[in-house]
């Protein structure tokens, strides 16, 4: 059984920063990349940045420059820091990984909102 939590969503001002934390815990498959998606109301899930076990990295061209990804804890834990937020950031955010079955496992979510 696998388990992922993520934490660190809130609401912050425009131009503000938040740190975003996934754990994941039981037959995790840490040679797989795991990462970062959001989903805005009436839109489809996509990719905001992803890590390898290795630490290379992915990002949307969306948030390069902006955001952060980083992974420890022997691999099954990854943060995200996001500064220069901005309100078409906001969104649900969700963290994925592998168990070692193969499976595709995904947090509950967090809410992220960007407003003023």
């Amino acid at each position: 059984q696998v388990q992922v939590v993520e934490s660190g969503g809130g609401l912050v001002q425009p131009g503000g920063s938040l740190r975003l934390s996934c754990a994941a815990s039981g037959s995790v498959l840490s040679m797989y990349p795991m990462g970062w998606y959001c989903q805005a109301p009436g839109k489809q899930r996509e990719l905001v940045a992803q890590i390898t076990r290795d630490g290379s990295t992915l990002y949307a061209d969306s948030v390069k420059g902006r955001f952060t990804i980083s992974r420890y804890n022997a691999g099954n834990t990854i943060d995200l820091q996001m500064n220069s937020l901005k309100p078409e950031d906001t969104a649900v955010y969700y963290c994925d990984c592998y168990a070692a079955n193969g499976v595709r496992y995904w947090g509950q979510g967090t809410q992220v909102t960007v407003s003023s």
